[in-house]
């Protein structure tokens, strides 16, 4: 029998949850997500694709707070799929307008096949990726 998963969810601890959500409220809609449950009582909050099952992120607040590097172990990257080349860069544009460290402005990356991306740094140091398999329209 043949079995298929997908991952349906995945949490990631912040040091700052207020902070986070302000960050993200405004960032998701960029990307096409949205919030999918209300806020809880602690604080923690959730997005997942606007209008499709997808794969969600949860956020919670970080029990034992500690410095994130990509480079180390644990989350190295988020990588959001969105439809277009155009919404890779208005993620660009949106994390420069608020000063975000630019890892990659966007460009193709061919050794990933058809793959356009932009990539830069959350408030807390997580890489974040913005990318298309779409064509240039």
């Amino acid at each position: 029998m043949t079995r298929t998963a997908f991952i349906d969810h995945f949490g990631i601890g912040v040091p700052d949850l207020a902070a986070a959500k302000a960050y993200y409220d405004e960032l998701m809609p960029v990307l096409g997500m949205k919030q999918w449950f209300p806020t809880a009582p602690d604080g923690t909050f959730n997005y997942g694709p606007d209008g499709a099952r997808g794969t969600q992120v949860f956020f919670y607040q970080a029990l034992e707070p500690s410095d994130h590097s990509r480079h180390g172990t644990g989350l190295q990257h988020i990588a959001f799929m969105v439809e277009s080349r155009a919404i890779v860069r208005e993620a660009h544009a949106w994390a420069l307008a608020r000063d975000a460290e630019i890892v990659h402005a966007p460009r193709e990356f061919p050794e990933y096949g058809e793959h356009y991306a932009t990539f830069w740094l959350d408030p807390h140091g997580f890489m974040l990726e913005a990318w298309s398999f779409a064509p240039e329209s």
